[in-house]
């Protein structure tokens, strides 16, 4: 028996593992945006179609990887995730039209749910006293890391140009994804957790009844209306600030703050999760971010952008820390990965369309009226709002 605990290296693994990842997925697109435009002629509904190909690739695994983390191990997982991510951009350096550009969209989706699923249950059972906190870093580290290279992403394509800035980030997310790799495992004690759809033990409730449950479809509905509305953001924050006038360097600022916290305020909400209840936080968040949305296409500055910005990117953060913990609430350990990929479907096969997809059509169409764009999206946060509150699992943390 080792004298110290393993579980603080684990956790620190999990969230070097999913850091590229979280990168490529907030970061990349936004800052590649006008780059696509100019080089591939592309509009906005293409571009908001390349996040919803992430969205596709990240939904069609999430469900497999949850049943497949069982069998092979999560360590084994994340290492495939790394070659797919990595490998993924370094093979979007030599893409030639957005065609390509969505292949490799789709591709760095899927890689993300090889990573995302395995960690997310990691740290949970590693930690089951303070779920909703280790939740929290895990997924601070997949919403923060944007906010680190965002910037960095867009210096770099300024000077050292588009191929040598997607070579390099490839290479360093395939280095540093297998090293955390090697270091991610589940606890002995949880090595043969049944995976069957039998009914299983005390604290767990089968894939089959869960999907009979309301909190499932509330759950489920959630992710359909603030996955759309946060993920919007990602594709939006730059173009907004460019249509108001602001250069490229100046209009990664609303980018940068909406993924600031996006990352930090998962470690936030996913501590007062444990304490004040998970439903609550996010409803909470969820209303702030309506009225952000709402409110964000009728005032002027940088900065008050910036704020609104966060704010929603606190919001999207906030949807990914806790809802996994609810999930666990609500369903147990037992059979969580494979629920909460059913759960993440939302987010991949709805949320894109009706989010980014659909958003970037109405610019188009419209010659880019964001107050219209802004308003139903500030729509659908109040009403992922209202659908949480529906969700009360069986345990809740409360002081």
């Amino acid at each position: 028996m080792p004298v110290k605990s393993p579980r603080p290296f684990i956790l620190v693994a999990c969230a070097c593992a999913i850091f590229w990842p979280g990168s490529f997925i907030f970061g990349l697109p936004g800052v590649l945006r006008q780059h696509w435009q100019h080089v591939f002629d592309a509009d906005g509904g293409a571009i908001g179609g390349a996040v919803f190909f992430i969205l596709t690739g990240a939904t069609c695994f999430m469900y497999l990887c949850g049943r497949l983390q069982e069998k092979y191990g999560p360590g084994r997982l994340a290492a495939l995730g790394a070659v797919m991510g990595g490998g993924s951009v370094i093979w979007l350096s030599q893409a030639a039209n957005m065609t390509e550009v969505n292949v490799w969209a789709f591709a760095v989706g899927a890689s993300s749910a090889f990573v995302y699923l395995p960690g997310l249950t990691v740290v949970q059972r590693w930690y089951p006293e303070k779920r909703g906190l280790v939740a929290g870093f895990f997924n601070m580290a997949f919403g923060l890391s944007a906010a680190v290279t965002s910037p960095i992403f867009s210096v770099l394509l300024s000077t050292w140009g588009y191929e040598a800035l997607t070579l390099a980030a490839g290479c360093a997310a395939l280095t540093i994804g297998l090293a955390a790799s090697a270091l991610i495992r589940f606890p002995e004690s949880d090595t043969a957790t049944p995976v069957s759809d039998a009914p299983s033990a005390p604290g767990g409730r089968s894939v089959g009844d869960a999907l009979k449950s309301r909190e499932f479809w509330c759950l489920w509905l959630t992710w359909v209306f603030a996955g759309a509305a946060g993920a919007s953001m990602i594709v939006l924050a730059t173009g907004f600030g460019l249509a108001r006038g602001l250069n490229l360097e100046r209009a990664v600022v609303l980018l940068t703050a909406f993924n600031l916290t996006n990352g930090c305020g998962r470690l936030i909400s996913g501590y007062f999760s444990d304490r004040i209840g998970r439903s609550r936080i996010m409803a909470m968040s969820f209303a702030a971010a309506g009225v952000a949305y709402l409110i964000m296409p009728h005032l002027a500055g940088l900065w008050l952008w910036a704020v609104l910005a966060a704010v929603i990117g606190f919001a999207f953060g906030t949807l990914f820390a806790v809802s996994g913990p609810l999930a666990g609430d609500c369903f147990g350990m037992v059979h969580f990965g494979a629920i909460f990929g059913l759960v993440f479907t939302a987010y991949g096969f709805v949320s894109g369309p009706l989010g980014p997809w659909l958003s970037g059509h109405i610019l188009d169409v419209t010659q880019g009226n964001y107050t219209l764009v802004f308003s139903y999206l500030g729509l659908m946060y109040l009403t992922a709002a209202g659908l949480i509150l529906l969700v009360q699992p069986w345990r809740e943390c409360r002081l």
